[in-house]
């Protein structure tokens, strides 16, 4: 009779031979059902396009679609509980994006485990905001409006919300340069913009895409790029960056899923979204839109969301910022 101890050790051997080929069968039957890609915004938005895209492609490739559905609310909350309750056999994912990050500070008692609660897949884009200011504000380069800003204590901004990326991007600039203004934060990025093409406000850390239409018509005076780098879709605008050294706020977007998912599907998933944005097709449409693909493994995308969980509380302490 073999011995209990060996008997197990030579079960776990046996298994273990099984593994690699119950993986590649996994990896091999995934998608099994269509896939629920919850976009957690209203559709329209940076994220609901780029969710859109990612949807799209990955329907034409696979033999089961992905699905966009919108679940809008909460500033990211509702549709995101939506995935951290959900299966993890990798059917319903999320379109995440930066204020994931912002909320685990922001929100006074989220439903859910920033971190604990999700599978982060793979980094996919980033936005970066610019820096616009209304016509008659007498300054024409990013270092004038630091010291206009510094010496003038009645300047305002607008946000699409308290929390928000272009919020707190303010707030990032006020703690780097010493400026001084004031916040007014509206319910979406549309009034705030048509308040500041009124002249109701000096000036706003808008979304490039949202903010290119009005900088090229000249209706508002773009000065900088919150991205370490200049975008290529202007490329004479300089970034923050080079006045300001080490700024960088990008917003991201990223491929999520709930907690506990399978490694060979998530492997599945990132080999699809590299797939995807390296099509030049794709690459010229979020070009188009000032975005810039930054597709990563799942190690790194992990790491990067707790980067900017660390930064973003920070900003969030220092300007009073709070979502119950």
């Amino acid at each position: 009779m073999i011995p209990l101890t060996r008997r197990r050790l030579l079960q776990a051997i046996a298994a273990a031979g099984t593994m690699p080929a119950l993986h590649a069968g996994a990896q091999a039957t995934y998608p099994g059902k269509p896939i629920r890609l919850i976009v957690p915004a209203a559709a329209g938005g940076a994220t609901d396009i780029i969710g859109r895209l990612v949807a799209h492609q990955a329907s034409l490739a696979w033999p089961q679609p992905m699905v966009v559905e919108n679940v809008a609310g909460g500033g990211g909350v509702i549709g995101t509980q939506v995935v951290a309750r959900a299966s993890g056999d990798g059917h319903t994912l999320l379109m995440g994006a930066i204020n994931h990050t912002i909320n685990a500070s922001l929100v006074g008692k989220l439903p859910y485990d920033s971190v604990k609660d999700f599978t982060f897949i793979s980094h996919l884009v980033s936005i970066p905001n610019v820096l616009v200011v209304h016509p008659s504000l007498p300054v024409t380069t990013l270092a004038e409006f630091i010291q206009y800003a510094r010496t003038h204590d009645t300047l305002v901004f607008a946000s699409s919300g308290n929390g928000t990326s272009q919020h707190l991007s303010a707030e990032m600039f006020r703690m780097a340069t010493g400026v001084k203004y004031q916040h007014v934060p509206y319910k979406g990025a549309a009034p705030a913009t048509n308040d500041l093409l009124g002249g109701h406000v000096h000036l706003m850390f808008d979304n490039l895409p949202a903010a290119a239409p009005n900088i090229r018509a000249g209706k508002l005076r773009a000065l900088a790029v919150t991205s370490a780098r200049r975008n290529a879709a202007f490329p004479d605008l300089p970034a923050i960056a080079e006045t300001v050294p080490g700024f960088d706020v990008r917003s991201w977007f990223g491929l999520m899923g709930p907690a506990g998912m399978p490694r060979p599907v998530v492997d599945k998933l990132h080999a699809e979204m590299v797939r995807i944005f390296t099509q030049p097709e794709v690459l010229r449409r979020i070009a188009d839109m000032g975005a810039e693909a930054q597709v990563t493994d799942p190690a790194a995308f992990n790491a990067y969301v707790h980067q900017e969980m660390e930064r973003w509380a920070k900003v969030v302490k220092a300007s009073g910022a709070t979502v119950q």
